[in-house]
């Protein structure tokens, strides 16, 4: 009775945060929107029903699926390399969940939790989901931080931003960091043992858990983290098919990903330099990886309205913005809201039965 009482206590805290965020989700969506009417657009806002023809929905849908499939067989190939097979029914379930979780908590990889927990949840070890999800994103990292530096020094619409000067510099020295900390966490993850360790010990010091629950933190951290290091060399030595087919899938994903704005542009007639649409979004994305804020609200919308200001007539600059937004990440969300509910509610019968 008392584990129950207190298993329902961490999830109503749980999902106490989960309304938070998703209330500051939405605030800092809806200034960053209010930025973008403000400050790049002139005030004008016009819907024009061209995104509604045919051939532009049937685009959309086409680019959404290739989207959604390439984001979980990006994942689903770096578990095969890892000796693991998920059901394509979980793994698709596990797309809109992971869309749903990393852009309601602060920074763009949060969502690596819940693909844990949920990965855990279908039998794959806590140490190897983690390397699974964790090689997914350096994967996808990788790609995008490797084009940035080419996009910011060729692309004509940036040379005039503030990107280019000092907050280059800064967004400089964050590549170089972010580098550093993925290469120490693939290729020598057991230094994080010592900290880990420490922590949990500040932790059981402040009295937040019990001196069982510390000993377990301490045994379970020390077994992932060794299992951990041990699944990028494996990763690497699994199977070559699924390798390449893991990095096939991350540049399909990247590639639909960033061509959204131009679909939307063709779509309301202009003239789109491909190009120049994909490797803004590209720099966009990269900015998106270090916003504090959940799902980067606030901050993806002013970049965007930045950086398309200039292509874009002011009446369609908030039109295109919110469309790109929403089928990206709104859509997603709603969709893997409504799956987390669904499975959380059939998780809890399964257990009743038991």
């Amino acid at each position: 009775m008392a584990a129950s009482a207190e298993e329902e206590k961490q999830y109503k805290a749980s999902w106490k945060r989960l309304t938070l965020f998703s209330v500051l989700f939405v605030l800092l969506t809806a200034a960053g929107f209010y930025a973008i009417y403000d400050h790049f657009s002139g005030r004008s806002l016009t819907f024009d029903f061209r995104l509604f023809a045919p051939e532009v929905l049937s685009a959309a849908v086409l680019l959404l699926l290739v989207y959604f499939a390439a984001d979980g067989l990006r994942l689903y190939y770096t578990l095969r390399a890892l000796g693991y097979r998920i059901p394509k029914k979980a793994m698709a379930k596990l797309v809109f969940i992971n869309i749903f979780f990393s852009n309601i908590t602060p920074m763009a990889t949060g969502g690596g939790f819940a693909q844990v927990w949920f990965l855990h949840e279908h039998g794959v070890p806590i140490g190897r989901a983690t390397a699974a999800t964790t090689i997914r994103t350096v994967l996808a990292i990788f790609f995008i931080f490797s084009l940035t530096p080419v996009f910011l020094l060729v692309l004509e619409p940036l040379q005039n931003k503030a990107i280019i000067g000092e907050i280059g510099t800064a967004l400089a020295v964050f590549i170089v960091l972010y580098l550093l900390f993925f290469a120490v966490v693939l290729l020598r993850a057991h230094w994080l043992i010592g900290p880990l360790s420490y922590l949990c010990k500040a932790v059981h010091k402040l009295q937040l858990i019990s001196p069982e629950r510390h000993l377990r933190w301490q045994y379970k951290t020390r077994r992932e983290m060794l299992r951990f290091s041990r699944s990028f060399s494996e990763y690497c030595r699994g199977s070559k098919v699924a390798i390449a087919l893991s990095v096939l899938s991350t540049v399909v994903f990247l590639l639909s990903l960033f061509s959204f704005p131009a679909l939307l542009m063709w779509g309301l007639g202009y003239d789109v330099d491909y190009l120049v649409s994909l490797g803004l979004l590209v720099v966009t994305t990269f900015i998106m990886y270090f916003a504090p804020t959940p799902g980067a609200s606030g901050i993806s919308e002013g970049v965007f309205g930045s950086f398309f200001n200039d292509i874009l007539a002011n009446n369609h600059l908030l039109l295109v913005t919110f469309s790109w937004r929403f089928l990206t990440i709104y859509l997603g969300m709603l969709l893997g809201l409504f799956i987390l509910q669904r499975y959380l509610v059939q998780s809890a019968k399964v257990q009743g039965i038991q």
